[in-house]
């Protein structure tokens, strides 16, 4: 089968959905199917382009059986609506033209954040006589109005339209959890087009530690408290106050500990929330 996979983010992006794109298209390589992804210049986590990307309109790469299909993107480190809508217009377009330099696939896996490239995976779609499978690694723009990320009434309306669209013109959708799948299932998305399917994880690669003679335990002070630890993305969509509310609440147990530990996106709201309920906390 020729697989299609449309992504924001692959294979050199080391956190994120690009480990899960880059596992999943070697994967599919490696039950005999042709995979080829189209993608931006590598950019995340760092918000900015790797430097042996610099430079380049369009880049194809052949990776471990894996065809890639790269396009410029506009980034900055600046975070505003302007930046973001640069970003969005210039994957949607640029990555359309590189998509067509490809034979036709059988199938189009569009993932899920951002939500404009729905339209062009759509018109491929139309062209090819191609079936969508959406998958879905975030709820737009649910997640983003929660956390007042967008306030505006005409941008929400635009990617609320934006949303249905994608799932309008998706042959299945898969998702990652059953809050996922509640949620569609509220907004009227027929239960025949979602399939719920978890991230994976390597857990011969990814396993807990004993707690004796454990470096991360000894280098932050934990060796006798309780952990509780949220480990990955401090972004603006993650709602990581629900921990500080929780920790407000378990305060009295002394030898319990709530550690976050990531990326510092997130770290000056979160101090602050510390500073105004007055607990001691680790990041």
């Amino acid at each position: 089968m020729r697989i299609l996979i449309y992504s924001y983010n692959y294979h050199p992006e080391p956190i994120g959905i690009a480990p899960l794109m880059t596992e999943l298209a070697e994967g599919l390589v490696k039950k005999g199917h042709n995979v080829r992804v189209v993608t931006a210049m590598p950019w995340y986590p760092n918000s900015e382009i790797a430097p042996e990307y610099q430079g380049k309109l369009y880049l194809t790469e052949n990776c471990n059986g894996v065809k890639i299909q790269r396009s410029f993107v506009w980034i900055s480190r600046e975070r505003n609506f302007k930046n973001r809508a640069l970003f969005e217009i210039s994957f949607v377009f640029l990555s359309f033209f590189q998509v067509l330099k490809g034979s036709r696939p059988d199938v189009i896996f569009l993932t899920i954040p951002g939500l404009p490239v729905c339209v062009p995976a759509a018109i491929l779609s139309w062209l090819y006589r191609t079936p969508i499978v959406l998958n879905l690694q975030d709820i737009l723009p649910d997640a983003a109005v929660h956390v007042g990320l967008i306030r505006n009434p005409k941008m929400i309306r635009l990617f609320t339209w934006l949303e249905n669209f994608a799932y309008k013109t998706a042959r299945k959708i898969s998702v990652i959890s059953d809050g996922f799948t509640e949620n569609l299932l509220e907004k009227k998305v027929s239960k025949e087009k979602i399939i719920e399917i978890p991230n994976w994880v390597d857990i011969n690669f990814i396993k807990p530690l004993e707690k004796e003679d454990n470096y991360f335990r000894k280098e932050n002070n934990l060796d006798d408290k309780f952990v509780v630890l949220y480990s990955g993305n401090i972004a603006l969509t993650q709602p990581l106050e629900i921990l500080i509310d929780a920790a407000v609440k378990l305060n009295h147990l002394d030898d319990l500990a709530v550690v976050i530990v990531g990326k510092q996106e997130a770290l000056e709201r979160l101090e602050k929330s510390l500073v105004e309920k007055k607990l001691p906390m680790s990041f």
